[in-house]
């Protein structure tokens, strides 16, 4: 507790980023390293999930985007697949009290009509339970994959040029923004990557084009507040230049 109050001390308010998104990663090698089952893993992960919105809520993150559930996991196990839409509903037939209390809104980004209509209908009602919330937006990508988001987004744009609803001139980056699932959300300013590994794994490959990338070995189940501060710290030492360079 001592050393948390201290880091806390260590993190500029003003410079938090806007827009922080997690690659929620090393539940299956937490259960291996605990000689759990794999969905025991998943069950702590959650509990990581919400360590982690309730700090990013209480101090003062606008936007978490969490990877909770992608294109390529469709190809796991059928039992691990079903274990995990369990809990991921309920998850949110649990938290939605929570989230509309917290004054956090709910948004999804992915797929979601490949989601099993159980979790579908709640998610609906948990997205619809906390749109007048105006703190903190959780965007939980579920079913996503950054490739098939950016393919779909070519797909409505030509289909719209061809019917002429739109022009072929007017495309640019901002338009082109408008038809991605993050539609109306600012680019992640920190991408985090939990377990140690170098990856983007398919995940919001256009919005990170200059987010600042951190790393930590540590295991999702086990990443607590500790670890986020220790990630805004090294974030608040970098410089973001976009690409520029500094003048003088």
């Amino acid at each position: 507790m001592a050393e948390y109050k201290e880091l806390l001390k260590l993190i500029d308010r003003t410079r938090l980023p806007q827009h922080i998104a997690i690659i929620m990663d090393g539940n299956g090698r937490w259960a291996k390293k605990h000689n759990r089952r794999r969905i025991e893993g998943h069950l702590e992960g959650a509990k990581a999930i919400r360590r982690v919105v309730r700090f990013c809520g209480e101090i003062g993150i606008k936007i978490l985007t969490l990877f909770a559930f992608s294109t390529e996991n469709w190809n796991r196990p059928k039992r691990e697949i079903q274990a995990l839409m369990n809990l991921l509903y309920k998850f949110l037939k649990e938290e939605t009290n929570n989230l509309r209390k917290n004054n956090i809104k709910l948004v999804v980004s992915g797929q979601v009509e490949r989601l099993p209509s159980k979790v579908r209908a709640e998610l609906s009602s948990s997205i619809d339970g906390t749109k007048e919330n105006s703190g903190l937006i959780l965007n939980l990508a579920l079913s996503y994959g950054g490739r098939e988001e950016i393919v779909r987004a070519c797909r409505e744009i030509a289909k719209q040029v061809c019917n002429r609803r739109e022009k072929f001139k007017d495309i640019n980056e901002q338009f082109f923004n408008e038809y991605l699932y993050t539609s109306g959300l600012p680019d992640p300013d920190l991408l985090i990557r939990t377990s140690g590994e170098f990856r983007i794994s398919n995940f919001l490959l256009w919005q990170i084009a200059y987010s600042e990338i951190y790393v930590t070995p540590v295991l999702w189940p086990d990443f607590n507040r500790r670890d986020l501060l220790l990630a805004l710290i090294d974030y608040q030492r970098r410089e973001r230049r976009f690409g520029r360079v500094k003048s003088g």
